[in-house]
């Protein structure tokens, strides 16, 4: 287990990019549905809201983490075919893989 000051950082990391992933899929969601109604967009923001919830819950967080990888990963290849480098989704993504690769730090260590 990582030293203290190394594991708070880590929850404050995993806490500050569930949450901005949460926001942000929020109002995307919310703006394509005053825009669109229910479209396309409307369903992946949905997806990457729930995964991003899922993702804060250390139970649920590796389900979280794939549903957010299944919406980012393929969102930047999207737009990159249109000539758009959105490469936020790219760390968003790398984000949420670093979290899924180390588990929820929110445990006490253990002896041995």
């Amino acid at each position: 287990m990582p030293e203290p000051a190394i594991r708070r950082a880590f929850m404050v990391f995993h806490a500050v990019l569930g949450g901005a992933l949460l926001v942000m899929s929020h109002n995307t969601l919310f703006h394509a549905l005053h825009e669109q109604g229910v479209s396309h967009l409307t369903l992946v923001a949905a997806l990457e809201m729930v995964g991003a919830i899922l993702l804060l819950i250390p139970r649920t967080l590796k389900v979280g983490g794939l549903a957010l990888l299944v919406v980012l990963v393929p969102g930047f290849v999207v737009h990159l075919t249109r000539g758009e480098w959105e490469l936020q989704l790219l760390v968003y993504a790398a984000g949420v893989w670093l979290v899924m690769a180390y588990g929820p730090m929110t445990r006490s260590p253990r002896l041995s």
